[in-house]
């Protein structure tokens, strides 16, 4: 097991626990992860941004994964299950030094080590649907830049392209 996807283990037990104990303390919080991450600086600072970011962004990331998720109801599923969708989620929308695949990957290990069997076959399911959706997106806004945009018929010839 990777650094970060220990952090990520971490992250996703924090998480969790949070939501079956909203009394949880910000303090019992930090002694936690210190203790399971040994106290590694960067890795601690890793793993609470993982936390703060899900937190910061849960209206967000739950919206969309209401919208992926195809008859499921988000307080029907499995709690261990929503948290990690939770997670991967986060990193694929809100992370752009994390690939979405490795996001997938990561939520996906998670899934087959704290769930069910059949969960890494949901969260794939779900968070490939987070992928579609979130890279079309961007890749409409990349796909031709404002200044390049033409009123030229599609199979006008370029300018500088030789015909033939």
């Amino acid at each position: 097991m990777t650094r970060r996807s220990r952090g990520r283990e971490v992250a996703l037990q924090v998480l969790y626990q949070i939501e079956q104990n909203s009394g949880f303390k910000a303090a019992d919080i930090r002694r936690f992860i210190d203790r399971r991450l040994l106290r590694e600086a960067k890795l601690v600072e890793f793993t609470l941004d993982l936390i703060a970011g899900v937190k910061e962004h849960q209206a967000e990331i739950d919206e969309m994964i209401r919208q992926v998720a195809e008859n499921w109801r988000l307080d029907r599923m499995a709690a261990i299950d929503r948290n990690i969708l939770r997670l991967g989620a986060y990193e694929m929308l809100y992370c752009s030094e994390v690939p979405a695949k490795v996001a997938i990957n990561e939520a996906l290990e998670l899934a087959k080590r704290y769930s069910t069997a059949q969960s890494s076959r949901f969260v794939n399911g779900i968070l490939d649907k987070v992928f579609q959706v979130k890279v079309p997106a961007a890749a409409e806004v990349d796909a031709v830049p404002s200044d390049l945009e033409s009123d030229a018929p599609p199979d006008a010839p370029v300018v500088g392209e030789e015909n033939g």
